[in-house]
């Protein structure tokens, strides 16, 4: 995946939810799907199971506003870097045993050795099959 820093990998679970919409099941988190998103897509052969969830940095918020707002797409993660980049920070993450990287606004509180609470742009996540690799939700 090309970009700079690359897309983020989550792995979890394709679960649907009780209306209709889809959920990724992170273990002990949740993150809901729009469910414009899934719109005239066939999810059935992947419901219950493994995906691979895809984010880039610049979809993951820490700004208290988006986190308010999207109270069903947050993760508690742990800042292992802080980086100034100029106009914005990257946040080198780790939420449980994943590694990921944050492109946030240069106003963050969230500092190195900080546990902080994330949201993901969902508008902007991307779904994969594990074993062939190929793009369920784009």
């Amino acid at each position: 995946f090309i970009g700079s820093p690359q897309m983020n990998f989550i792995d979890g679970t394709l679960m649907k939810k009780e209306d209709g919409s889809y959920a990724v099941d992170l273990g002990e988190d949740t993150v809901a799907i729009p469910a414009e998103k899934t719109a005239g897509v066939d999810l059935s052969a992947y419901e219950g199971k493994m995906i691979k969830m895809g984010i880039r940095p610049e979809n993951i918020e820490d700004d208290p506003a988006f986190l308010e707002a999207n109270a069903d797409k947050v993760l508690t993660a742990y800042v292992d870097v802080h980086e100034l980049m100029g106009s914005e920070i990257y946040l080198y993450l780790t939420y449980k045993d994943t590694r990921f990287t944050a492109r946030v606004e240069p106003t963050t509180k969230s500092r190195t050795g900080d546990t902080i609470k994330i949201a993901l742009n969902t508008n902007r996540v991307h779904l994969f099959d594990p074993e062939t690799e190929l793009t369920i939700v784009n």
